[in-house]
């Protein structure tokens, strides 16, 4: 089993900055990657951003230059640091652990977290 606890989560003003941490825990050794996905009201889920355990990157076009994802091995933990901050960053953030397709880079999940929720008023 695997458990990912996000936490950062809040309410911050249009322009403000936040870090959201996922700690994770148990029978990751097979996975490769870690991500973040959101979810706001009304629209698709969608990945943000991904980081191979060799520490490839991916981000969705949207908050490229803004957010910055990161991992420390050692310590089992995800961070998305998130910078000029807009109101359609509102949604809940999710971590997940999956696969890394090195042929391909696309990221798969595989677990997720319960979500922490981000709220950017304009």
């Amino acid at each position: 089993q695997v458990s990912l606890v996000e936490s950062g989560g809040q309410l911050v003003q249009t322009g403000g900055s936040l870090r959201l941490s996922c700690a994770a825990s148990g029978s990751i050794f097979r996975l490769n990657a870690m991500g973040w996905y959101r979810l706001a009201p009304g629209k698709a889920r969608e990945l943000v951003a991904a980081i191979s355990s060799g520490g490839l990157t991916k981000y969705t076009d949207s908050v490229k230059g803004r957010f910055t994802v990161s991992r420390d091995n050692a310590k089992n933990t995800l961070y998305l640091q998130m910078s000029s901050l807009k109101p359609e960053d509102t949604a809940v953030y999710y971590c997940n652990a999956g696969l890394w397709a090195s042929g391909s880079g696309s990221y798969v999940p595989v677990y997720w977290g319960q979500g922490t929720q981000v709220t950017v008023s304009s």
